[in-house]
C-alpha cells in the first residue's frame, strides 16, 4: 500500500515522502497514530504543501545545526521526576520531559518527535537521549535525571 508520510517516522521516512508499506501496518499503525494518509492521485499537492511546511520548520542551514549542536552537548540537563526509595522512578521519563527541561536549562525548544531516548529511563542518575537537529546533524544530550 503507497501512503504519504505526514509526520517523520524513524524507520520509513519524513513528512512528504511516498513510500510502500504493508496493509496492516499502514491501517493499525501509521493512520491511527496520524503518521500518514493513503495515496491518492490528487495526494501530490499534498505532499507539497507538507514539503513547504517542513522547510519552513526544519533548521534553515547546517551551519545553525551545528551550532546548535554545540549549545546542546555542552549544557547540563537536570530532568526532575517523581522517584520511589532506591532512585526508581514512577514511571519513566518521556521525550516531552526531556524538551521542557533542555528549554529549562536554556536550550532552544526542541519538538518532542525529534527526541531519540534508546532506552526508557526509569531511575534517577545520568542518561543520554539524542536529538535529530537536521538530516546530517544529531546532538547527544546528557540527562541528569533526579528525585523530586
Amino acid at each position: 500500500m503507497k501512503v504519504i508520510l505526514t509526520h517523520e517516522v524513524s524507520s520509513l521516512g519524513n513528512p512528504g515522502d511516498v513510500v510502500d508499506v504493508k496493509d496492516g501496518y499502514a491501517r493499525n499503525f501509521l493512520f491511527r497514530r496520524g503518521l500518514a494518509t493513503a495515496w491518492t492521485k490528487g495526494g501530490q499537492k499534498q505532499v507539497e504543501a507538507i514539503s513547504k511546511g517542513r522547510e519552513v520548520r526544519a533548521v534553515k542551514t547546517l551551519e545553525e545545526a551545528k551550532s546548535i549542536k554545540g549549545n546542546l552537548e555542552n549544557k547540563a540537563v537536570k530532568v526532575v521526576a517523581h522517584a520511589g526509595t532506591g532512585g526508581r522512578l514512577f514511571g519513566a521519563v518521556s521525550t516531552a520531559d526531556v524538551a521542557a527541561a533542555v528549554k529549562a536549562a536554556g536550550g532552544p525548544e526542541l519538538d518532542r518527535r525529534k527526541i531519540e531516548i534508546t532506552h526508557p529511563i526509569k531511575s534517577v542518575g545520568t542518561h543520554q537521549a539524542l536529538v535529530r537537529l537536521h538530516p546530517e546533524v544529531q546532538a547527544t544530550v546528557a540527562l541528569d535525571v533526579v528525585a523530586g
